[in-house]
């Protein structure tokens, strides 16, 4: 089957296609035979290419995007939503990517949305566009509760810490620039790549804009293969992670200093006992011994994380 990209450059050889963007759609699919097909088709109606990764599955989803026309990416085993963003980013990268959308392989998301955000990254100059679920509250009410609520939480966390105003920071609908796709250095593997990007963006001063997008969440669909739960719980360690590491110092060494003022009190406390009474209080003696072991290892590991960070940074400034 002819892909849309080698349609349009036979077009081109003939003077027929004029200049447009080179637009890749990215699908991170794990075992989503039942719905990749319907995914890939739409998809192909909007993109130049069409990249599946398939992230070790264990049923014909890859098969049946290759006979479908789209290029998969396949990981021997599964590695992650976050490993598959990246081998989508990877291989956009390659074949020189004007702008890269991804959307989930469930059927979920809307192709017909797909030049919503990709007018916002090549009419408007945006480097991130999000197709945001909440920016229609009509839409967002069709999303189930605990969903709603879960992603409410976490997207206000990201915000607080990112310094970020997005209303939708767990959509999986986006559209890339080249230099995003350039920029953007991406190391989770779990689901929390989705907050990792936005708090690259920050420090990478990327422009990011979220774009009204729908979201079905009917029962004709299959159930995600991502359990909600650890959906959220994944994602939260992720944004802890992600902010002791970027500020070790306040994060780390601000409690771990109070832990050691703390212990000190409780020795001071003990020591002004056995003075009195000859006696040491049990009680008194652990929580000065505790609140010290686990103030010396937070200051301790803060520094440690401070000059790691550091030198990282200066590293990559020198690379660039």
């Amino acid at each position: 089957m002819k892909t849309l990209v080698e349609f349009e450059r036979r077009l081109e050889s003939v003077g027929v296609v004029e200049d447009k963007p080179f637009v890749v759609v990215g699908i991170p699919a794990f075992n989503e035979e039942k719905t990749i097909a319907r995914v890939v088709l739409n998809a192909q109606r909007y993109a130049s290419a069409v990249i599946v990764c398939d992230d070790g599955s264990t049923d014909l989803t890859g098969e049946i995007a290759e006979r479908l026309g789209a290029e998969v990416v396949r990981h021997e085993r599964n590695l992650g939503y976050g490993a598959s963003i990246r081998s989508i980013f990877k291989r956009a990268r390659d074949l020189g990517a004007d702008v890269l959308v991804t959307l989930d392989g469930d059927g979920q998301h809307d192709a017909c949305e797909i030049p919503n955000i990709v007018n916002a990254v090549v009419d408007d100059g945006v480097d991130i566009a999000i197709g945001s679920r909440f920016v229609n509250e009509v839409s967002a009410r069709e999303m189930p509760w605990y969903r709603r609520l879960g992603v409410k939480f976490i997207t206000g966390l990201t915000n607080n810490l990112a310094n970020g105003r997005v209303k939708d920071a767990q959509s999986g609908f986006r559209a890339y620039s080249r230099r995003a796709l350039e920029v953007l250095d991406l190391n989770e593997d779990g689901m929390g790549v989705s907050v990792e990007i936005l708090f690259e963006a920050q420090k990478r001063g990327l422009k990011v804009r979220e774009v009204a997008a729908s979201c079905r969440y009917d029962k004709t669909l299959e159930p995600s293969t991502h359990n909600p739960f650890r959906h959220g719980v994944s994602v939260v360690m992720s944004l802890v992670r992600r902010v002791v590491e970027e500020r070790p110092l306040v994060y780390l060494g601000v409690p771990g200093t109070l832990c050691l003022f703390v212990g000190a009190f409780f020795g001071v406390w003990m020591l002004q006992i056995y003075a009195l009474e000859h006696k040491i209080v049990t009680n008194i003696a652990l929580a000065a011994i505790t609140f010290t072991l686990i103030g010396l290892f937070a200051v301790f590991t803060a520094i440690t994380l401070y000059a790691i960070t550091r030198i990282t940074t200066k590293l990559n400034n020198q690379k660039t």
